[in-house]
């Protein structure tokens, strides 16, 4: 079960609690794990006459969403519910899957001039009101993919851009660096899109790196449960501690990293060491922290410089050397980010 938002090991808690609900709707999630189904891609180009009678090529591209609804079935795409420029809907869902698409897209394009996340347009699309109290969100190569949750230990998954940035992120990686899906590489890949669901998340509310939680999934979790996130950037292992779900296993260094054949080798738990650095890097240069430290992991991961099944060390490197790049071998930025990966126990040498 892969690029899904919510672990594994959290939904295995969650399946031998004594939650009626809950336990019964986390077996089944865990059970379904993660359909495929491709479409194809379309593009767009807008026109526009300017000059009198001059037609010239639009530089501000726009995104091209469509909605379905799965109807609490399994079965994909759905029914067909609202396209792009469509008015909103009576359903909650579908209007804040489209604006989180919306947000996701423009995020990219403000943010690094990047269509959509493929680079070349591609249109953005998903599914809502996935299976009967389905407790995840997914991005499956081609469509994002929304469960309602159980009502009991997740609320819907469609109201937390951070979710739909992170699986959306999961498109951008498999169109760039490409990272393996286990290990380090795996746990990378998984680091990667919670980094850019934090900076979209910010990016949407115009917060400085100081102002911002840093959390994935903030508010995903009922009143029931005594967590505030699925995880925390800022400080891993703290999201939440909860009687029936556990505490929050996640390292923030390498002191604490996890060696397990489970969940593709810990791609989820040991996403907390990467995710802490780049915290770690972006509140020390401070400001908007896709401006600078985002731009370090954005053109890091986009650059060519990195292998498929590049571990953490070879992934600081690379952030250090486009850091370096970028703003300068000597540059307030490049120590930070240098810095960061050394407090995680990632480099020693950086």
């Amino acid at each position: 079960m892969t690029n899904q938002i919510v672990p594994p090991y959290l939904l295995e808690s969650i399946a031998a609690a004594d939650l009626p609900h809950a336990a019964p709707a986390a077996r089944q999630t865990l059970a379904i794990g993660r359909p495929q189904h491709a479409r194809a891609a379309r593009t767009q180009l807008e026109l526009s006459v300017e000059n009198g009678d001059t037609l010239v090529a639009v530089s501000e591209p726009a995104p091209d969403r469509t909605i379905a609804d799965a109807g609490g079935t399994r079965n994909l795409p759905g029914r067909t519910v609202r396209r792009e420029d469509d008015q909103p809907v009576a359903d909650t869902a579908v209007n804040q899957a489209y604006d989180g698409l919306g947000a996701t897209f423009n995020f990219y394009w403000e943010a690094y001039r990047r269509r959509s996340i493929d680079g070349r347009g591609l249109a953005l699309d998903a599914t809502v009101h996935y299976g009967q109290g389905y407790d995840n969100a997914f991005w499956n190569g081609q469509r994002m993919v929304f469960g309602d949750g159980d009502g009991e230990v997740f609320t819907d998954f469609t109201g937390n851009l951070t979710v739909i940035a992170h699986e959306l992120t999961h498109g951008v990686t498999e169109n760039s660096a490409g990272l393996d899906y286990s290990g380090q590489s795996g746990a990378l890949n998984e680091s990667v899109s919670d980094v850019f669901g934090a900076l979209t998340e910010q990016w949407s509310r115009n917060q400085t790196a100081d102002q911002a939680s840093w959390l994935i999934g903030e508010g995903l979790f009922t009143a029931k449960v005594h967590g505030v996130a699925l995880r925390s950037m800022k400080a891993p292992g703290t999201a939440y501690d909860d009687p029936a779900l556990g505490t929050d296993p996640q390292p923030a260094t390498m002191a604490g990293y996890v060696h397990t054949g489970d969940d593709n080798g810990g791609v989820h738990i040991n996403s907390g060491i990467p995710n802490h650095a780049f915290y770690l890097a972006a509140a020390a240069i401070g400001g908007y922290a896709w401006q600078r430290a985002g731009l370090v992991w954005y053109k890091t991961l986009t650059g060519g410089s990195l292998e498929s099944s590049s571990d953490f060390a070879a992934f600081a490197r690379a952030t250090i050397a486009t850091a370096s790049t970028e703003f300068g071998a000597d540059a307030a930025e490049t120590a930070a980010v240098a810095s960061a990966w050394r407090q995680v126990g990632v480099l020693s040498d950086a």
